[in-house]
């Protein structure tokens, strides 16, 4: 989501009206939903009943049931306007997943100031712009709920991965401020904290290795479950936390890495 403006595309009005399941007559705003994780979460979220507002940079690629906006969680602007849109579209908003994100490489000396400020803004200060633009919606919510996306890079040190550690370690940090502002508005605020998972993105990295073969077995490798992470598992985590039925969750976060951050399994 780094583009710029916003449009929006919503297909047949049929398909975005509420059905039974847990959330069923809520509105869900996903950023990044239009691929990876994001679309994941989006897919589960209908299923479960939401109506679905995505919000991406590019949203060709979202699924034709949802309501789509092109917005650029960077920019403040053009977040408004596409927050505005989906609860002009839709009446309310209940559900915000901030999933939208970019990944960097590197120590602390391969990016310069310019990138670090590229990725904390997407990634960290991105996720207080689509909150506060949605937050007198959500206000308004008898079962309000927001999740971000964190990782297992907030948690757990790894080679290569300072910037975006950083960021998601904000993420993290950023996730329990929220949860403790809000508390009292009757809004819940958790997060998740996926492994390697096999995304797009994890993809173009593979494909840039010099044996992308092997470096997917290290990746897999690295999570004692010996395995990716599939963007379906995030997304069910996601629908726990965005659900009543865990409306005594707040503050708190889901790790969905194979046993990664707290398990030491022997060597077979």
């Amino acid at each position: 989501m780094e583009g710029t403006g916003m449009s929006s595309t919503v297909s047949d009005p049929e398909s975005l009206s509420p059905s039974k399941g847990p959330l069923a007559g809520m509105v869900a705003i996903v950023t990044g939903g239009a691929s990876g994780i994001g679309a994941a979460v989006a897919r589960r979220l209908h299923a479960d009943g939401a109506q679905i507002a995505v919000l991406d940079r590019d949203t060709s690629g979202a699924d034709a049931a949802f309501a789509a906006f092109t917005a650029d969680v960077s920019d403040r602007a053009s977040v408004d306007e596409a927050v505005a849109a989906v609860a002009e579209r839709f009446g309310r908003i209940d559900i915000v997943v901030n999933n939208a994100g970019i990944g960097a490489q590197g120590d602390i000396a391969a990016n310069d100031d310019d990138e670090w400020a590229r990725v904390l803004s997407i990634n960290v200060t991105g996720i207080a712009r689509v909150t506060a633009a949605a937050l007198p919606w959500l206000r308004r919510s008898p079962a309000a709920s927001v999740c971000n996306t964190a990782s297992i890079a907030s948690t757990t040190g790894l080679p290569q991965r300072a910037l975006y550690s950083a960021s998601k370690g904000a993420v993290s940090a950023l996730t329990r401020a929220m949860a403790a502002d809000h508390l009292r508005e009757g809004i819940r605020v958790n997060a998740v904290n996926p492994g390697t998972a096999d995304t797009p993105w994890v993809g173009r990295l593979l494909d840039s290795a010099s044996d992308p073969a092997a470096e997917r077995a290290a990746l897999e490798a690295r999570q004692p479950h010996g395995r990716l992470v599939s963007p379906d598992e995030v997304a069910a985590a996601v629908a726990y936390l965005v659900s009543p039925a865990s409306g005594s969750t707040t503050g708190t976060f889901i790790e969905v890495d194979g046993g990664m951050a707290q398990l030491r399994l022997r060597p077979e």
